[in-house]
């Protein structure tokens, strides 16, 4: 009879060593199918990524042109502005200088019209 449970308790053990060995292998089956979805799930989002970006200047490229041609003319209306205050400052600019002199050395007291009584 000991050597009966003794067999069968063998047997137990070794059933219970095989599940083990199964159990084991479908985690490294589980672990290796995670990685893999992981790597293709990263692929899948750089091409996703790619494709956008070739999108995005495709559409950038489009619709650049006409800024470009708007920042050309912003630049060229302030060019001309500037050359104008230039211009007016080498014509006034003397006379400008002058009457600030003038408003400076010539100095009139006026009182005001209301006065504050201390």
């Amino acid at each position: 009879m000991a050597a009966q449970n003794s067999a069968g308790i063998q047997t137990l053990l070794d059933a219970e060593r095989e599940a083990q060995k199964i159990v084991q292998k479908s985690r490294e089956y589980r672990t290796k199918r995670v990685k893999d979805a992981r790597s293709e799930a990263q692929k899948e989002i750089e091409e996703y990524r790619k494709q956008k970006d070739e999108e995005f200047k495709k559409f950038e490229k489009e619709h650049s042109s006409g800024n470009k041609a708007a920042e050309e003319q912003a630049e060229t209306d302030a060019q001309k502005e500037l050359d104008n205050i230039k211009k007016i400052g080498n014509e006034q600019g003397n006379k400008v200088v002058e009457d600030l002199v003038k408003a400076v050395m010539d100095v009139r007291p006026q009182v005001p019209d209301k006065r504050v009584e201390a």
